[in-house]
């Protein structure tokens, strides 16, 4: 009887740390609050970006949005020196568009797109599996719900608030996500 409740357990413990918990009860209450690792497999506390502007996008290298890249780029080499910081999270979640290993990801961004903005591991952004972060992100009222696609993008003011979502369609350089960046990058820190 013993072993059993103990196989049991360990079963609970293995299949039950796969359910995604409810936002409610995460225990994170600030983007801040996590430590995310780096495509270099660095720990890298998200607190670290203290009082910047966050541009947060889940990427893929083999999607009709990658092209997107190039404009990231331009944005955070435009806007950096005002604060902003760009952060890079690929996903392999939809479409299978990002297949690669984190070493594969860095040659091919920094090659194809000349990328120099902080780009992180791989992360699962939706699903069963979804990252913390991205169940923080997803569960806040100002950008709630789901996902959506690559390429998604998640502004955070300087106080490390989420303010607001830009889908997929939505290009680096489109005005009504410049004019949110400007505003936000005009806010006292």
């Amino acid at each position: 009887m013993t072993i059993f409740l103990s196989f049991a357990a360990a079963g609970f413990l293995i299949f039950g740390s796969t359910r995604k918990p409810d936002p409610g009860t995460l225990e994170q209450k600030s983007i801040y609050d996590f430590t995310m690792k780096t495509i270099d497999g660095e720990d890298r506390p998200l607190s670290t970006y203290k009082g910047k502007v966050l541009l947060i996008v889940n990427v893929a290298s083999k999607c009709g949005y990658t092209p997107q890249y190039e404009g990231l780029q331009d944005l955070y080499e435009k806007y950096k020196d005002r604060g902003l910081m760009v952060l890079g999270f690929p996903s392999n979640n939809f479409g299978s568009q990002e297949p690669g290993a984190e070493s594969d990801i860095k040659a091919f961004c920094s090659m194809t797109y000349g990328v120099s903005f902080d780009m992180f591991s791989k992360i699962e952004v939706k699903g069963n599996d979804q990252h913390p972060l991205y169940q923080f992100i997803t569960s806040q009222t100002s950008v709630e719900g789901p996902v959506k696609w690559n390429f998604q993008k998640y502004l955070v003011n300087r106080k490390g608030e989420l303010k607001s979502k830009f889908l997929s369609k939505i290009e680096p350089q489109a005005p009504e996500l410049t004019n949110s960046l400007e505003q936000l990058l005009g806010e006292p820190e």
